[in-house]
């Protein structure tokens, strides 16, 4: 049994996850150091009061800062194994279309960023010969949400993004996957999840009827980012209460 478990071991690896304030990016943040990773986590806001990794404050839409942030943790720790890219805004119109400016900002920070982060982590990776990129995506990569088509452009972006660049980084022994969550109680999804009707309807949309919490998506980050997955790369790991398998 030692030998099963040590396959999901992080213990030695170096991780780094954007969006590591609060939520979902949060909640893996912290469940990378329980399995061993020493983890650095950061965005553009102070971290929650339980952070129990190294936290710090970088916007990355700021291409300059991110990779000063890079390289620091590179000169700190020796290499980075893992990068969690989990950071992303919301911002759905109240009706009628989403303006230009509303598009473009939903884009830059949800997709642009994405990539920028993922080359800094996979130039590093590739030059090593191993590494693991974890992308959270989110069922609106797969499917369309009303009033919010920049939300799910840069989602479906991201996802196609991250088969793209696993196989530029196959090679290289770099793997490149999608977390794909459902609806998560986060300060992102506040407004719906406090609406009794909207509520409702999102548990109801779910085999599990339930919402989901954002320490439901550590498994399967833990899996992605471990030697357990060493022949996973190009795909998606879905995890969404069953939302997008139900049917009638």
């Amino acid at each position: 049994m030692s030998d099963i478990l040590s396959l999901f071991s992080l213990q030695g690896k170096v991780a780094v996850v954007a969006g590591a304030s609060r939520g979902i990016g949060h909640a893996i943040a912290n469940g990378l150091v329980d399995a061993g990773a020493r983890v650095v986590g950061f965005g553009r806001s102070d971290a929650a009061a339980d952070a129990r990794f190294d936290y710090r404050r970088c916007d990355v839409c700021a291409p300059a800062a991110v990779a000063g942030l890079f390289d620091d943790v590179e000169a700190e720790f020796g290499a980075i194994d893992v990068y969690l890219h989990v950071a992303g805004i919301t911002l759905p119109s109240q009706g009628g279309m989403q303006s230009s400016e509303t598009f473009n900002a939903t884009l830059a920070s949800n997709l642009s960023s994405a990539y920028d982060c993922c080359a800094n982590a996979g130039r590093r990776m590739a030059a090593r010969g191993q590494g693991s990129i974890i992308t959270v995506t989110s069922i609106g990569s797969l499917m369309a949400f009303p009033n919010n088509p920049a939300y799910v452009a840069a989602k479906g972006g991201l996802r196609m993004m991250s088969k793209a660049l696993a196989l530029d980084l196959g090679p290289s022994q770099v793997r490149v996957n999608c977390l794909v969550p459902g609806y998560v109680q986060t300060a992102m999804t506040a407004a719906s999840h406090a609406d009794p009707v909207l509520h409702e309807q999102r548990a109801g949309h779910t085999m599990l009827g339930r919402w989901g919490q954002p320490e439901d998506l550590v498994g399967a980050a833990i899996f992605l980012a471990s030697p357990a997955s060493k022949y996973v790369t190009g795909t998606d790991l879905i995890v969404d209460g069953g939302w997008t398998a139900k049917g009638l």
